[in-house]
């Protein structure tokens, strides 16, 4: 599902302000790991990040993980921004292990290389893009995966959460297509549990709340 936002005046300038925005990302490729102010950490990144909820409490739990969180919208992640804010000022700790940044996607491999040795990557409720003409854009789809394993370390994983019954047993079939292995899968998150902790989405509450299930699973890059 893919969420509107109205346009926000102020997210732009407040983003550029951020010591945590990355303004020009293609400028950094390949030297991710060196803005951190612990580049040894392991590095884990998070497309579509959205208003950031999902980021802004599993980045706060987890200080010996660096983030990454992208997202093409300004305003989207303006919000973003400020619920990270509130997150690590709720916990009393400074925004050390994440960066945020606005870019397309699909156009990904400009702004990392292998040498940015990611080792997770987070996909949550992505756009299912459901017409046949426009499902090259699923940011599951096979033609996405092969630029994130440009990117991904050895046995690197892609853990990918949807309501979409479609674009879940669609994207089962472009991870085998593409090299990777699905170590794990549930049709029911909630009650199958794959995930050491499930951190609950904005959309996920909603969808659960319908009584949609929530389809998960976790790939490995072999």
């Amino acid at each position: 599902m893919k969420m509107r936002i109205r346009y926000k005046k102020w997210a732009r300038p407040e983003l550029e302000a951020s010591e945590f925005y990355v303004k020009d990302p293609e400028k950094i490729k390949g030297k991710w790991r060196e803005q951190f102010a612990n580049p040894n950490q392991p590095l884990h990144l998070e497309l579509g990040c959205g208003k950031g909820q999902f980021i802004s409490q599993l980045a706060v739990e987890n200080l010996n993980i660096n983030y990454i969180a992208i997202d093409l919208v300004d305003a989207m992640l303006g919000l973003a921004k400020r619920n990270i804010e509130a997150s690590y000022k709720a916990a009393n700790i400074e925004p050390k292990n994440i960066l945020i940044t606005r870019f397309d996607i699909e156009r990904i491999l400009l702004i990392f290389d292998k040498q940015d040795q990611i080792e997770r990557i987070y996909i949550n409720f992505c756009n299912p893009w459901p017409r046949g003409k426009h499902r090259k854009k699923r940011l599951t789809n096979s033609i996405q995966l092969e630029k994130y394993k440009q990117f991904l370390v050895e046995n690197g994983e892609i853990y990918f959460k949807t309501d979409d019954d479609d674009l879940f047993e669609s994207s089962l079939r472009y991870f085998h297509e593409s090299g990777f292995e699905v170590i794990a899968k549930t049709y029911n998150l909630h009650q199958e549990p794959i995930f050491e902790k499930n951190i609950e989405t904005e959309h996920e509450k909603m969808f659960s709340a319908q009584g949609i299930k929530i389809k998960a699973l976790i790939a490995r890059l072999i």
